[in-house]
């Protein structure tokens, strides 16, 4: 966490080269180092300057156009200043030199947007928005992404607050002010209240999970004996020949990832070489990784040749996987060889899909089974991005909303309130107005310089 009190300044678009790039500049010497840099006598707060850019010595660097925003009318809440020239990486940097000469610094990673949550232009979930907009995958992650930078998730959360220091406050003014004799145990109201609030907790808790795929996806590893057809199957969900698909047993030598989406939800899915004993240096470590990849998927797909049927080569594959995952599903693929039709089905807890992977036959089913497992809903109305951080603290939250109902029960005020008081913390942490520094320092880190 910086002063805040200097003047920063970094490039904000992106590596590389383009039609048009920018120096942008915050702080209490923004203007200065603008019109020092333009030659201009007075900044118009808004209007749009076309002219040269100077360096130190009176040497122009480039043409383009100039912008001032004071504050606290402006992204950061200070005074903005933006030079948007030419894209050229070092014409840029000539520029961005020419600025730090003046006096300000090199931004951190996310600072402008860390300065803007600070001088209350958004909360913590509007500002983790902006990154999540950025970074987004899919249209419906950036669409989700956008409600939240306008507010909505801090809105829902906001009305969640709002009811649960209603209850809190007329709780505590019933231990407080006894002598009004205010019955809070008996007040159906009351009651039908913390139901309420118990039931608008749990739809946001859905939402921010939904929220959550949206944003981070599902991992799905592929899983098997060699030739069993993982890269085939990898190559039918990306819609492309991304893996080597051989009769050569160990083509896959090493774990290959591929990122695609499904109705809008964002899969990274991981083909991962054939699982066997092997001599092979290089076969043994893809077989370590592979089970690495298990370790921290959110899926296995277990591959078999049906045509071969399941032997103990697929047997040892599902021993070790009920010590490393209980969420793997059977795939029977090859089943053209067989003149089977592709199904799923349910056995003893486990799904059994049969598929052709060559074919692509069965890839529906398959499609539609990952995102039933996972609990996305392709209807994204309305919807939010959202992160693990928000979970855990609306988790909590829960929990001591659940604590204070049952304290209520047993006509402990004085504990029910101090459970709701902890629920409120827990729900502020998400828009930021209970937040340490080590979280916020975390949470900017993470931002892409110049923004």
């Amino acid at each position: 966490m910086s002063e805040h009190r200097d003047t920063i300044a970094a490039i904000a678009t992106a590596p590389g080269r383009g039609g048009v790039g920018i120096v942008r500049v915050s702080g209490p010497q923004a203007r200065s180092m603008g019109e020092q840099l333009t030659r201009l006598s007075e900044c118009r707060p808004r209007y749009a300057h076309y002219g040269p850019f100077y360096d130190s010595e009176g040497q122009v660097l480039d043409r383009g156009i100039s912008l001032y925003f004071p504050g606290p009318h402006s992204y950061t809440g200070e005074d903005v200043f933006e030079f948007q020239g030419h894209g050229g990486p070092v014409v840029l940097n000539l520029l961005l030199k020419s600025v730090f000469k003046l006096g300000a610094r090199p931004a951190q990673p996310g600072e402008f947007t860390e300065r803007a949550f600070l001088n209350d232009k958004m909360d913590l979930a509007q500002a983790e928005a902006v990154a999540d907009l950025i970074e987004s995958t899919t249209e419906q992650a950036a669409l989700a992404a956008t409600r939240s930078l306008s507010g909505a998730f801090s809105s829902r959360i906001q009305t969640l607050l709002d009811s649960l220091i209603y209850i809190r406050l007329y709780i505590e003014a019933a231990l407080d002010f006894p002598e009004e004799e205010i019955d809070f145990l008996g007040d159906s109201e009351l009651a039908q209240r913390m139901q309420q609030l118990r039931l608008d907790v749990a739809s946001v808790k859905q939402s921010v999970r939904q929220g959550k795929l949206l944003r981070e996806g599902m991992s799905v590893v592929l899983l098997g004996q060699p030739n069993a057809g993982k890269s085939s199957l990898l190559n039918a969900l990306a819609g492309d020949d991304t893996a080597i698909v051989t009769d050569v047993a160990g083509t896959t030598r090493d774990v290959l990832q591929q990122a695609i989406h499904l109705d809008g939800l964002p899969l990274n899915i991981i083909d991962t070489a054939g699982l066997r004993d092997t001599q092979d240096v290089v076969e043994a470590e893809g077989v370590r990784r592979a089970w690495a990849a298990v370790e921290q998927a959110d899926r296995v797909l277990l591959l078999i040749d049906a045509e071969r049927g399941f032997d103990h080569g697929d047997q040892a594959i599902v021993d070790a996987l009920d010590r490393h995952s209980t969420n793997f599903d059977y795939l029977w693929n090859k089943i053209d060889r067989l003149g089977q039709a592709p199904k799923i089905e349910k056995k003893s807890g486990q799904w059994h899909l049969s598929i052709s992977a060559s074919l692509g036959e069965g890839i529906d089913l398959l499609s539609k089974h990952l995102k039933e497992a996972m609990g996305y809903k392709q209807e994204t109305e309305g919807l939010f991005i959202a992160r693990q951080r928000h979970i855990e603290s609306l988790e909590a939250a829960s929990k001591a909303i659940e604590c204070a109902a049952d304290q209520l029960s047993v006509g402990a005020g004085e504990l029910a309130a101090e459970e709701l008081r902890q629920a409120q913390e827990s729900m502020s942490q998400i828009t930021g107005e209970f937040s340490s520094d080590d979280l916020l320092g975390e949470i900017f880190s993470r931002f892409c310089i110049g923004k």
